[in-house]
């Protein structure tokens, strides 16, 4: 399968009937439904990521891993930017994940990058921010709206996710705790001397 998701559409141009632009981004194509998962064990540790989309009659999952120190936020977001990379034009985007802290992420991006990437009353900074940079230009292109997900609640391609995501997860964590047996040199039997 291609790494891009291409839905078949007509062009079009998007023109701004009060300034009068046509403007610079591009028109929306189409409409795509995306799941997302993240799975780290422990957390922080080793950890999975995964996504399914699904437009009209097309649909495309994939997942990996990251084998350094990371965590489950760190993945729900990998997810969310890895099925968004797949797109090849402008879509409406529906998220579907049980990760409140992706989906209320989303709603919070203005209010972060308008100060200064700090959050709220504490002004600390975002945690994260390198991934939330990633899908703010992602949010950018595609009109998404989050949708929650319950977790464990036998959604189809939720479950998917959460199934690929820990699948992915647990083998980072067997390939980093993997340890080959030492390199011995046997040392030749020596003869005994009677």
């Amino acid at each position: 399968m291609s790494d891009d998701f291409q839905l078949e559409s007509e062009p079009c141009v998007k023109f701004n009937a009060r300034s009068g632009q046509v403007s610079k981004r591009k028109a929306v194509r189409g409409v795509v439904d995306l799941y997302t998962d993240g799975a780290c064990c422990p957390n922080p540790g080793q950890g999975g990521w995964a996504f399914v989309l699904v437009g009209g009659s097309k649909r495309t999952e994939a997942s990996g891993a990251c084998l350094m120190q990371t965590t489950n936020n760190r993945m729900e977001l990998t997810a969310a930017i890895e099925g968004l990379k797949r797109l090849k034009w402008p879509c409406v985007v529906r998220l579907f994940t049980d990760s409140a802290y992706l989906g209320e992420g989303l709603e919070w991006l203005r209010k972060w990058k308008d100060s200064g990437w700090r959050t709220g009353k504490r002004k600390t900074p975002v945690r994260n921010r390198d991934l939330w940079e990633k899908l703010d230009g992602y949010r950018q292109m595609h009109n998404i709206t989050y949708h929650h997900v319950k977790a464990h609640s036998g959604h189809h391609y939720n479950e998917l996710c959460d199934k690929l995501a820990e699948e992915a997860a647990a083998n980072a964590m067997m390939t980093v705790n993997f340890q080959p047996p030492p390199n011995k040199k046997r040392r030749p039997k020596r003869k005994r001397q009677s």
